[in-house]
């Protein structure tokens, strides 16, 4: 099995949509016609989707943290410093990891909502597959 789709509510779909865009720079997809909300489907890769959609009075908890709950998704390494700048530019905030790894990683949380996403270079997935083979 793979993953399909993730989800993030918000008051907030378009400014949402606006920074995962901005930064991320994921592709919007066609939405179906019959949502009962406002919603932005994003193409993140290998047929998996990221919905922001809107939740009345919605509002992250406290546990949007390293160690806790957040968004981990691989991108090319070789993008890591212009996507430092891109979330700055943006008024995300870069968050320090709390934890040491062999791979690169950055987080940082978004400022609309305040979820916290973990960005993961993607050798990190080649070297999970090589020890799932051993």
């Amino acid at each position: 099995m793979s993953f399909a789709h993730m989800t993030l509510p918000t008051q907030h779909v378009e400014a949402t949509a606006q920074f995962i865009e901005d930064t991320l720079r994921y592709k919007r997809k066609a939405v179906p016609t019959n949502s009962p909300v406002e919603l932005v489907w994003f193409d993140i890769g290998g047929g998996q989707e990221l919905h922001v959609f809107y939740v009345e009075d919605f509002a992250c908890g406290p546990h949007e943290a390293e160690f806790g709950r957040h968004v981990a998704l691989f991108h090319p390494l070789a993008d890591f410093p212009a996507l430092r700048k891109r979330v700055q530019d943006a008024g995300g905030e870069l968050i320090e990891p709390l934890r040491a790894t062999p791979f690169q990683r950055l987080f940082f949380r978004e400022p609309v909502n305040g979820y916290l996403f973990e960005v993961i270079d993607p050798a990190r997935h080649t070297q999970i597959l090589s020890e799932l083979q051993q």
